[in-house]
């Protein structure tokens, strides 16, 4: 199954004529990604909405360096060349009383402002976050693609469990390179983001970046990593113990791993995100560790590591079936250790379906 760009783009459109706007110029290049397949580092995108078929006033620019690329990747649109992107599709397509939405959430007021200097009557509308809309719901091939992500990453980490790699003596650093390699192994294209490997100490700062750290006995060890595939990024959180587990750290983990299982049981279309996040967070709340729950429960996770729908306390709308989201609750003990647990799932009509697979009991290595 390919990417159907052509049905994301008429989607589009029933959008932009529900506001009364006659195209959108796309600058995201995430969002163009999404809608065209194309994957250079510069381009511009006019989706009118009156387009036909044959898609004849939707426009695609890019510079010289990717004359070949926008042909293979982009077949079924006119492709034109231009340094300036989205400076010559103003110029050349701009014209008459026409209203343009434009992505003010990404715009900078510097090439807002250029644009009207550019001579051209067409009225420009803010209309943010119309693409991320679309892309909240992922269709079936996008799915294939993150299931794909979360296998590299869940086989990567069973390898690098296997092979003994997570073991007193090693540094954070040398098991975050160590699980990477194992991830481009498996089939990733690259990381969703940097490794994190948080050990002792270290694993009650929720985002730590690896360190010199050594690995101990009696250790907590989180990792939370990702692999990506065609774009699309996996998100997996394990924490294990090194050699042997204190009475407090067994608590600790089950803690965390009963409100992790309520966040993923809340899951499904028509739930309020903040609903979601209050599943999880009351478990903690009625452990008396409230204040040790420091961030969200979850987000979105597609294109981009951290996507739209938002999920925790103060997140707004609601859950639909295809969207893409982490669980991931963690308590965190400052200067002694913490826990989260993490996985991707993907909201269904009845039972979420879970894309990381790795286990999740409490493990002892």
């Amino acid at each position: 199954m390919s990417a159907d760009h052509a049905s994301r783009r008429r989607a589009l459109r029933a959008l932009l004529a529900e506001r009364e706007l006659d195209a959108l110029l796309v600058t995201d290049l995430t969002g163009i990604r999404y809608l065209t397949g194309f994957t250079g580092s510069n381009a511009a995108l006019i989706v009118s909405t009156e387009d036909d078929e044959n898609e004849t006033r939707t426009v695609i620019c890019t510079d010289g360096r990717y004359v070949t690329q926008v042909g293979e990747q982009v077949p079924d649109l006119r492709a034109v060349i231009a340094r300036s992107s989205a400076a010559h599709l103003v110029t050349e397509f701009g014209t008459g009383s026409a209203r343009w939405g434009f992505e003010s959430h990404v715009v900078t007021v510097d090439e807002r402002s250029r644009w009207g200097e550019l001579g051209v009557s067409v009225r420009f509308v803010p209309a943010p976050g119309l693409v991320e809309h679309l892309r909240a719901v992922k269709d079936e091939h996008e799915i294939g693609l993150l299931r794909e992500a979360c296998g590299a990453a869940d086989r990567a980490l069973a390898d690098l469990i296997a092979a003994g790699g997570l073991r007193p003596g090693r540094t954070e650093k040398e098991v975050a390179r160590d699980l990477e390699w194992r991830m481009f192994e498996h089939g990733a294209d690259g990381i969703s983001f940097e490794t994190i490997v948080a050990a002792g100490a270290n694993s009650a700062i929720p985002h730590h970046r690896p360190t010199g750290a050594v690995l101990a006995e009696g250790d907590f060890v989180k990792l939370d990593f990702g692999a990506q595939i065609g774009g699309y990024h996996s998100d997996m959180t394990r924490t294990y113990v090194l050699s042997r587990v204190a009475d407090w750290q067994r608590d600790l983990y089950e803690l965390v791993l009963r409100a992790q299982q309520a966040g993923r049981e809340a899951l499904a279309p028509g739930v309020d995100c903040a609903a979601v996040d209050a599943a999880a967070r009351t478990v903690i709340a009625e452990a008396g560790y409230a204040d040790l729950f420091l961030h969200g429960l979850g987000h979105g996770v597609g294109l981009e590591i951290h996507e739209a729908p938002g999920i925790g306390a103060a997140a707004t709308g609601t859950l639909v079936a295809g969207a893409a989201v982490t669980v991931e609750p963690g308590v965190y003990f400052s200067g002694r250790g913490g826990v989260r647990i993490e996985d991707t799932l993907v909201v269904r009509e009845h039972t979420p379906e879970l894309l990381t697979l790795t286990d999740k009991t409490l493990t002892v290595i």
